[in-house]
């Protein structure tokens, strides 16, 4: 599967390029096609795979882990900026895209394709319940901190997570989606969840921009370096921490291996904090986890 997974990622992301390349669909493609993948194949796949989760309390080191790493790459990147001088917008941008994964969007698939159907419930989890709201507070507030703007209030951080249509997919999964739905609607869902790869990774192709200035290499260095291999290392021991064992350790750590999210960048870019520096850790990014996360999928294996 991983393999046959990956292929269609690859295949993906080049038609992506190409297309953009040659100007063969229109400017705003990139984003209509995620929008899709927020209001149709997101839900489809929570709808799928959260009703079949096994309440553990595993789950709640799953929830905590992206909030804890929130901290250590604040800690992190503050340390970097000091030592080497960072403009205040390029720590601004290193901030939300070292804290923010891309756990929905790619690590679904990734997830899925890695470890298998029965891992994808805990990756719900792990978006869900921590990355989402990471975004939704963290993230918010980071923009509003160095783009000038007003903090968010707490009413406008709720009306946020309220408008975000995987989060109600969510409450009817937990509340009153069967494991086992009709066949007929169980077969929908799975079709419209199993979109989402080849969807995103056009996507991704169409707006990948990997150009950057020489000056910004060293914040893309170690902006890719603590958000591709620092954060799954501690990922790891926190696992052990809450006692994380098999599919949900293997899980947290890959979850927290994953490249940027494509929403913390666009939301710099729309401020215009660093914006060249913020599309190439999305970009960058997604390239180099392609090689990176199926090595951390192969050290996890062998840590039995």
């Amino acid at each position: 599967m991983a393999v046959d997974a990956f292929a269609l990622i690859l295949a993906m992301l080049g038609l992506g390029m190409l297309f953009a390349r040659l100007r063969a669909l229109p400017d705003n493609s990139a984003e209509v096609l995620n929008r899709v993948v927020l209001y149709v194949c997101l839900p489809a796949a929570v709808l799928t795979y959260v009703p079949r989760l096994q309440l553990d309390l595993g789950l709640v080191g799953l929830m905590a882990t992206p909030w804890l790493l929130m901290l250590a790459s604040w800690a992190l990147v503050t340390l970097a900026t000091r030592s080497l001088g960072f403009a205040r917008d390029v720590h601004a941008v290193l901030l939300i895209c070292v804290a923010l994964a891309n756990s929905s969007f790619i690590g679904y698939p990734m997830v899925r394709a890695l470890l298998g159907d029965a891992a994808l419930p805990y990756a719900v989890v792990y978006d869900q319940f921590g990355t989402f709201v990471l975004l939704s507070t963290f993230g918010l507030y980071v923009i509003a901190r160095y783009s000038g703007d007003r903090p968010p209030s707490a009413r406008q951080v709720l009306a946020r997570i309220a408008r975000f249509p995987p989060v109600w997919a969510l409450l009817f999964a937990l509340v009153l989606m069967p494991a086992q739905p009709p066949q007929w609607i169980g077969t929908a869902l799975r079709q419209l969840a199993d979109a989402m790869l080849p969807l995103v990774m056009l996507a991704v192709g169409l707006s990948i921009r990997l150009r950057l200035s020489r000056a910004e290499l060293t914040p893309l260095g170690v902006g890719l370096l603590l958000k591709l291999l620092v954060m799954p290392a501690l990922a790891l021991p926190l696992a052990w921490l809450f006692g994380l064992q098999g599919t949900l350790l293997q899980v947290n750590v890959l979850e927290s291996a994953m490249p940027t999210m494509i929403t913390a960048a666009a939301l710099a870019i729309s401020h215009q904090l660093a914006p060249r520096l913020a599309a190439a850790m999305v970009g960058y990014g997604i390239v180099l986890s392609l090689v990176t996360l199926p090595a951390w999928a192969w050290v996890l294996q062998h840590l039995g």
